[in-house]
């Protein structure tokens, strides 16, 4: 099973990134194949194009987007591994959905109106992490609001089925060994799910 491991983060020795090779590593160690997508590291471009939005008149993926598109379209699971900046996505974690899982690769038209899902059967899942506590961003109502923009919505759009978002509250840059190890554990304990 390939699962397409996309995060956004510009430090490669971030926390995030941290994330995002254990994860590889775990699905590895489960005879599945990862592929890492760090999107600062590649130099991905977020801004969507202009001749990239659908329209009567036609509409065109760049060709690093098709490049993209052929590297990740037969994952079975796609995770997203970001930070919660503003309560979002990073903007190159954004761009790349837009550009990405647009029209002709997350959906497509139907003929009469509406959209097709054309991701139905695959799963989604999401590593996030701020450096409030978790329990503040419920407290305060931003929880449920932040599932079902980044998860929900991109998952009714394209057919997937969320597998779980599983978010780190108080990463620090002095995060303590033992909870970045019980952080770990709970990235592997996630894939295990995948």
């Amino acid at each position: 099973m390939k699962h397409a491991v996309i995060v956004g983060h510009p430090d490669p020795d971030s926390f995030t990134l941290a994330v995002a090779r254990r994860y590889c590593d775990a699905v590895a160690a489960r005879g599945h194949e990862p592929v890492l997508r760090d999107l600062y590291r590649m130099g991905f471009d977020p801004c969507l194009k202009a001749g990239e939005i659908p329209r009567p008149g036609g509409f065109a993926p760049a060709e690093d987007v098709v490049a993209e598109r052929g590297i990740v379209g037969d994952a079975q699971v796609f995770v997203f591994v970001h930070p919660l900046w503003f309560y979002d996505r990073p903007a190159i974690v954004k761009g790349y959905i837009d550009r990405v899982f647009g029209m002709g690769f997350g959906y497509g038209p139907v003929r009469g109106g509406g959209n097709e899902q054309r991701l139905v059967g695959r799963k989604l899942l999401s590593f996030t992490s701020t450096g409030a506590p978790t329990e503040w961003l419920q407290e305060e109502g931003s929880w449920e609001p932040i599932r079902t923009l980044l998860d929900e919505h991109l998952a009714r759009v394209c057919g997937l089925q969320v597998l779980d978002h599983v978010h780190f509250g108080e990463i620090t840059s002095d995060l303590p060994q033992a909870a970045f190890e019980d952080c770990m554990r709970r990235v592997d304990e996630a894939a295990g799910r995948a």
